[in-house]
């Protein structure tokens, strides 16, 4: 039987401050009132700004998460990495209208004709261009004011005051096809492709030879009659030119990637398919999610970025990570949903059934949201609080001692460092760190664990996750 590795992985992040307010919150909440729409609008971050940022850098696998400074990051002096780093890239907000437009197969992204032509001269000198429909961003060149002006029509900003694209309605009376529904979902796909695009590039793999491609994104497509259908993953297999992909969608909320990796790897295993790519775009209804908290501290709008990723499963290449099929831990109906025993299903319950302590792994990768966007709104540090009850687990299990916990949490665990997308901080952000540490002998397993919140569809009061280990192929030969 074939074995499953993971043999690439990409992490690209797209700025997109002038599309801040359209996210779920901000869309709500600052039209009642005219002076918090005016601070919101002061306080988005410039291009320069949000490269800089480090915990941006360590998304991007620039640095390692355990290598950030001390905490204030904002402000705090860049790494010298730009945009251009690690395994991706951060993408501007005008190259990624033009993005918007080069996906659109619906013709409902209008630029304006000047920004068109200066996007389309960006898009046409960026790496992967020769990759991009920049016959389709031409196409898009128009009046964007006066569609922007139509009934239903979204208007899209370049940061807070420039008018420069507008997206249509793709019907007139369908509530799941409304602008801004539709935008959500289009910056899902293009956030998603241009991750896949940078894995297959950057690693000198032929679009042509990808099997399938799944999508493990938050979003929702489809129209009145199946308004969450899917199938993201192979609209972002025929964007990306993988010609002879097919593909479907796995829907776990913030638990995705990780089922979705596990069922890339028995496919893989199984012989059914050859090469399989994950694939997660950003969540735009999550951009500035949080930021009144922000503006309270005086903090720029943090949430300001798209996150994407993308990872190729195939059959064992020898140096590549193996996934361990037989660690996947679930979390069964009858282990409720207290955060220690959904940790003891997910982290321990696995390694128990392969012989092992907690302390054979090296790093455990669970809900990296970076606390600095977290904390000023009430949210707390959310990998801080699960490092601390698997420490707590493992010490009442007798792994370690007590004075021993504050060593395992900072050497086995990590900052947050993602945007608060919840399936991209879900571990799927970390597989290009889990990579590079297999890889080149910094560590011979990492955990990934990832959980989700079932009850916010309103249809259970359960949550969900799936954990699995990735092994270096040296430790998995020995």
């Amino acid at each position: 039987m074939p074995i499953p590795v993971v043999s690439a992985a990409s992490a690209a992040l797209a700025h997109v401050p002038g599309l801040c307010r359209h996210g779920s919150k901000p869309s709500r909440e600052l039209p009642k009132n005219p002076e918090v729409q005016a601070q919101f609008l002061a306080s988005l971050r410039t291009f320069e700004q949000a490269v800089a940022y480090g915990p941006h850098q360590a998304y991007l696998g620039a640095i390692h998460p355990r290598d950030l400074p001390e905490r204030p990051w904002v402000g705090a002096a860049p790494n010298g990495e730009g945009r251009f780093a690690g395994v991706g890239e951060l993408m501007p907000e005008d190259e990624f209208l033009g993005l918007l437009a080069a996906v659109d197969d619906f013709g409902l992204v209008r630029l304006g004709a000047p920004e068109a032509a200066a996007i389309g001269e960006r898009l046409a000198r960026h790496p992967l261009g020769a990759h991009f429909d920049l016959e389709k961003v031409a196409a898009a060149a128009g009046d964007a004011e006066a569609v922007a002006a139509e009934p239903g029509a979204l208007p899209l900003h370049l940061g807070a005051d420039r008018l420069a694209a507008a997206v249509r309605r793709a019907h007139e009376s369908d509530a799941a096809l409304t602008a801004d529904v539709f935008l959500e979902n289009l910056a899902g796909k293009a956030s998603a492709t241009l991750a896949l695009l940078r894995v297959l590039a950057d690693n000198g793999i032929d679009p042509a030879s990808i099997d399938y491609v799944i999508g493990s994104g938050e979003e929702a497509i489809g129209d009145r009659y199946q308004r969450g259908g899917g199938n993201l993953g192979k609209s972002v297999a025929a964007a990306a030119g993988c010609v002879n992909a097919s593909g479907c969608d796995v829907k776990n909320f913030c638990a995705a990637p990780v089922p979705a990796l596990v069922i890339a790897s028995s496919l893989v295993a199984a012989g059914v398919f050859q090469r399989v790519a994950v694939v997660a775009g950003g969540s735009l209804p999550k951009v500035g999610m949080k930021f009144q908290g922000h503006l309270k501290h005086d903090l720029p709008v943090l949430e300001d970025v798209l996150g994407a990723s993308a990872l190729i499963v195939e059959a064992d290449d020898g140096r590549s990570p193996r996934v361990r099929l037989d660690s996947v831990g679930r979390h069964p109906v009858a282990a409720g949903s207290s955060n220690p025993k959904i940790m003891e299903a997910l982290a321990f319950a696995p390694l128990d059934r392969l012989g092992m302590s907690s302390t054979d792994v090296d790093d455990y990768a669970t809900e990296l949201h970076n606390p600095e966007i977290t904390e000023p709104q009430g949210s707390g540090n959310v990998p801080e609080r699960n490092y601390k009850t698997i420490a707590a687990l493992a010490l009442r299990r007798g792994d370690i001692g007590r004075a021993d916990m504050g060593d395992f949490v900072e050497t086995r665990g990590m900052p947050g460092f993602a945007p608060t997308q919840g399936h991209i901080a879900s571990a799927l952000c970390y597989v290009p760190h889990a990579r590079a540490r297999l890889m080149d002998g910094g560590a011979q397993r990492v955990q990934l664990i990832a959980k989700g919140s079932l009850f916010l569809g309103r249809m259970s009061e359960q949550s969900d996750g799936m954990s699995v280990l990735l092994e270096s192929n040296d430790e998995a030969e020995g």
